[in-house]
């Protein structure tokens, strides 16, 4: 097959054109073998949006274990090139091996390890560009890589666990919503017709049921219209600052959910502030990194503005008490930290504190979910079909 390909030569100069390969690996070997180097690859007739498309679905979890690759092979004593390559050869995806390509290629050409991943600021986020900036002063690599990798399994593992804790309830939710569609489309309206035909007085339950069925079935055109509108328009809405300051702000106010967030925001926080002062990131750059990770508005306000107050003097415990966003066993670890000289150390531990405490509001969230949502929904699919059935009876007593 025939690919497009762009590459720089040893001068810097870009280089294009057509090439026949069996793949676009053994395209870019050949590159390699003519002193190319290979800035962007694409099928013959494949548009550069659906090859940037392809390019931009890497999960966080091949991060993760390109991390673990790369922190144990580092650790073994290889050199970040001959790491690359190993890992190269064991990769099998074809987006990440476009994203080693680069980092190699980028390597070579005298960058070092943090310009090339800050090429890939899509894959690899602030905390980990700037993590490896700093290992690289220190000559830490291989200690931060480490730590680095064990910090992305465990966001890992936080996500993993508050997104099964959502998944069985929004499961059934949808699958209820669905029978409950299906019957006032398909069996009310015929339950009603024969009802109108036999001109028998209905109760209030039945009418309730039938109207809302006559409302869907008439409408059913305009309210998906609706849904869709209202879909996108939210979608508009959740972009602009206020949108993601009020649907943030609701995270945080929901039913247990909202301690689950919070949680989870804090374990992240307090385990990303800490790598990052063990590895020689001052407090203010550390807090910078970190509000980018807080993934919500109102912390990420919260942490800028304590990193103000640290830049002004104030220690970060007492920064982070002006703030409301804080629960007192963080501040009091902080402050501990403070006082031993060892706050990178007192930070992890409050993260594990988050951890252990989010772990029980997740396991107490399914224990009480499941019982919960069938009742509610065995009530309302119970309602439904009690109101359709009962004028059968009636209509049964009165033949006989």
């Amino acid at each position: 097959m025939d690919f497009y390909y762009v590459a720089v030569d040893p001068a810097g100069n870009k280089k294009k054109g057509y090439i026949e390969a069996n793949s676009e690996r053994e395209l870019v070997e050949y590159l390699k073998r003519v002193n190319l180097s290979p800035i962007q690859i694409k099928k013959k007739g494949q548009s550069t949006f659906s090859a940037l498309g392809s390019f931009n679905r890497i999960k966080s979890g091949d991060i993760v274990v390109f991390t673990r690759q790369l922190s144990s092979m580092i650790l073994t004593g290889l050199t970040l090139l001959e790491a690359l390559s190993v890992i190269k050869q064991q990769t099998t995806k074809p987006q990440m091996l476009k994203i080693i390509d680069d980092i190699v290629a980028s390597i070579s050409e005298g960058h070092s390890f943090s310009d090339a991943l800050d090429n890939h600021k899509a894959h690899f986020s602030p905390m980990y560009i700037s993590l490896i900036r700093a290992a690289e002063t220190g000559g830490l690599l291989d200690q931060v890589l480490s730590r680095l990798a064990e910090n992305l399994e465990k966001s890992e593992d936080l996500r993993r666990k508050v997104k099964s804790a959502l998944l069985y309830p929004s499961i059934v939710i949808m699958g209820v919503l669905v029978v409950i569609i299906l019957l006032n489309v398909i069996v009310v309206p015929q339950l009603g017709t024969l009802y109108s035909q036999m001109d028998i007085e209905l109760p209030l339950p039945t009418r309730i049921v039938l109207g809302a069925s006559s409302l869907t079935t008439t409408y059913l055109p305009f309210l998906i219209a609706a849904a869709i509108g209202g879909y996108i328009m939210f979608g508009r809405f959740k972009k602009t600052e206020t949108g993601k300051r009020t649907i943030d702000k609701l995270k945080l106010k929901m039913p247990v959910l909202g301690d689950i967030v919070r949680l989870s925001i804090l374990d992240e926080m307090c385990r990303t502030l800490s790598l990052l002062i063990s590895s020689g990131t001052s407090i203010i750059s550390a807090l910078a990194v970190t509000a980018d990770v807080a993934n919500n508005t109102w912390y990420k306000s919260a942490i800028d503005a304590s990193s103000e107050l640290v830049e002004k003097g104030v220690p970060l415990s007492k920064a982070l008490q002006n703030q409301d966003m804080f629960p007192v066993i963080m501040i009091q670890m902080a402050k501990v930290g403070e006082s031993t000289g060892k706050i990178d150390e007192s930070l992890l531990k409050a993260s594990e504190y988050f951890d252990r405490d989010l772990n029980i509001k997740i396991k107490n969230l399914t224990t009480a979910l499941e019982p919960m949502i069938i009742i509610v929904l065995g009530v309302v699919i119970g309602f439904i079909i009690w109101a359709v059935i009962t004028p059968i009876y009636g209509i049964i007593a009165q033949i006989q």
